[in-house]
């Protein structure tokens, strides 16, 4: 049966972070994730898990100035020592919320800089964060993005991510792999996750058009989530998608997953 993970940075936005934690257990779900931690106290986020009987399944590596437009830092030559410094971060939130596998941006493509330092420079930084994370036991994960609302973003098909497991060489680097991006990038879903399920470390949904909820657009999300039951895959789908309206009301697709879970 498949697990479901609320993604706070985008579900129950009606009330603050701290309490969607709250609303997505009285909601039904067992585990959550999120962007990005950094901004609260660990203790804290960890209380929150524990008092709800919550598991933290995902969270990004620090991804640079989000605000300024950054996607991420991990292919920035002049940025090395801060992602360095991202990750030990990223390692001490985890091991406090025993996360046990975070997601990095890898970013937008820069300019000034050419393709070769680019990519020499982000090979050498996930191979870094991937064997640091392994001595704690720790997943890392690249996520391809589509290039419609992330124009630039370096890795925008599951091609390009296999490509990139394959030059890192790292046994402890997977793919997250976000339905509603490569819905728009490459369609043909089922039997991409099929050809790279060893890969795939994390699986996210939003339905296309409009990043919202499942039943909203064109995924048959009732066969999708069926096919990924039956070819094993082990890990949580995190509910990545903003709703169209109120964060409840839209929860209907998942009721019977709660109640046969």
């Amino acid at each position: 049966m498949p697990r479901f993970s609320a993604n706070l940075t985008l579900l129950f936005n009606e009330v603050d972070f701290l309490d969607r934690f709250g609303a997505a257990a009285a909601a039904g779900f067992r585990a959550v994730e999120y962007m990005f931690p950094y901004a609260y106290d660990p203790q804290v986020l960890r209380d929150k898990l524990d008092g709800l009987g919550l598991k933290q399944v995902l969270f990004n590596l620090p991804a640079g100035n989000w605000e300024a437009g950054e996607r991420g830092i991990a292919l920035l030559p002049d940025r090395r020592q801060e992602f360095a410094a991202g990750v030990d971060q990223t390692l001490r939130y985890a091991k406090a919320l025993q996360c046990p596998r975070v997601n990095c941006l890898v970013g937008l493509m820069p300019n000034g800089v050419t393709p070769a330092e680019v990519r020499k420079t982000l090979v050498e930084n996930l191979r870094y964060a991937a064997d640091l994370l392994e001595k704690e036991n720790i997943k890392l994960l690249v996520e391809s993005l589509n290039t419609r609302d992330f124009p630039g973003f370096y890795v925008s098909s599951t091609k390009q991510a296999a490509s990139l497991l394959e030059e890192v060489g790292s046994r402890n680097l997977f793919i997250q792999y976000d339905v509603f991006h490569m819905q728009v990038m490459e369609g043909n879903i089922t039997e991409t996750i099929r050809n790279n399920l060893a890969r795939i470390g994390h699986i996210q949904i939003a339905d296309n058009p409009g990043r919202h909820e499942p039943g909203t657009g064109e995924i048959n999300f009732t066969n999708l989530f069926r096919f990924i039951d039956e070819a094993g895959y082990p890990g949580y789908i995190g509910c990545e998608y903003r709703p169209a309206g109120k964060t409840v009301d839209g929860l209907g697709w998942l009721k019977p997953y709660l109640q046969e879970g």
